[in-house]
């Protein structure tokens, strides 16, 4: 692997392996989230507990501080709505200029495994490994399935993971499965790092969860809404690190969930 590639991805992946992405780009296909009305604000006083920030070009510009000195993951997919006829509708939207004017040190698209587009966001994930790998520029597919084949089913988590590999995505996100994750992770030859997950109704079920995946070889989180949703947003992210870099359990996470929110 060239120097470039791997210095970048030794920047968003700690010396143990693992890495706790924030992504706060949910704003490109839902407009106003809440919590994110105003994503610099938000992420502020979470940002000291994550390794990287996954984030579009108009936030990055508009509301992010040049001086962050965390790596940027620049999701560069989009044209859908919430409000429109398929969001798996998904192309390109951002130039390899401006990824490097940007000084991304990844980039991030989507791809719909299983729908009407697969075709499309399969090919544009190959056309961005294209241009990337001429700059050392890491991309991750970020995973979705169709409902038609089962979102949350391992076998066809598993076969898009898979796919987004082979088309030469250096990390793959995905969801979290109750049954059988360990063997999607086993059939990516490329690092995996978890997606939101299930809705979680409490603190403990999302560090539950997070401790599950990476006990079954995920390499960390890509975790925005349990994060920045919740009403003590920094004391989730400081026991989401504990779980990631310093094994915590669950119950142990959720001690540091306790004290942080008291404290």
């Amino acid at each position: 692997m060239d120097w470039g590639m791997q210095n970048r991805l030794n920047r968003l992946i700690g010396p143990d392996g693992h890495c706790f992405f924030l992504p706060i780009d949910h704003g490109y296909f839902q407009g106003p989230t809440r919590c994110l009305e105003k994503p610099g604000e938000t992420i502020k006083p979470i940002l000291p507990y994550c390794d990287a920030l996954f984030v579009t070009r108009g936030v990055l510009r508009s509301a992010v501080d040049p001086g962050l000195d965390k790596p940027v993951i620049l999701r560069v997919s989009g044209g859908t709505s919430m409000v429109g006829k398929d969001l798996a509708d998904e192309g390109l939207t951002t130039s390899i200029e401006e990824i490097l004017r940007l000084n991304a040190a990844a980039v991030g698209i989507s791809i719909f495994v299983g729908t009407d587009h697969e075709r499309q966001t399969l090919l544009s994930l190959a056309e961005l490994v294209n241009e990337c790998e001429d700059y050392g520029i890491p991309v991750m597919a970020v995973t979705a399935v169709g409902k038609e084949v089962g979102q949350k089913d391992a076998r066809y988590l598993a076969m898009a993971c898979r796919i987004a590999a082979e088309l030469g995505a250096k990390v793959v996100k995905t969801y979290w499965c109750e049954k059988d994750f360990d063997k999607v992770v086993e059939g990516c030859p490329v690092p995996v790092v978890m997606a939101g997950g299930p809705k979680c109704e409490t603190e403990l079920e999302v560090f539950e969860f997070v401790y599950d995946g990476m006990q079954k070889g995920a390499i960390g989180i890509n975790l925005g809404r349990n994060v920045w949703q919740n009403p003590r947003p920094v004391a989730v992210a400081r026991a989401l690190r504990a779980v990631v870099h310093e094994k915590a359990t669950p119950k142990e996470a959720h001690e540091i969930f306790k004290e942080t929110k008291t404290g």
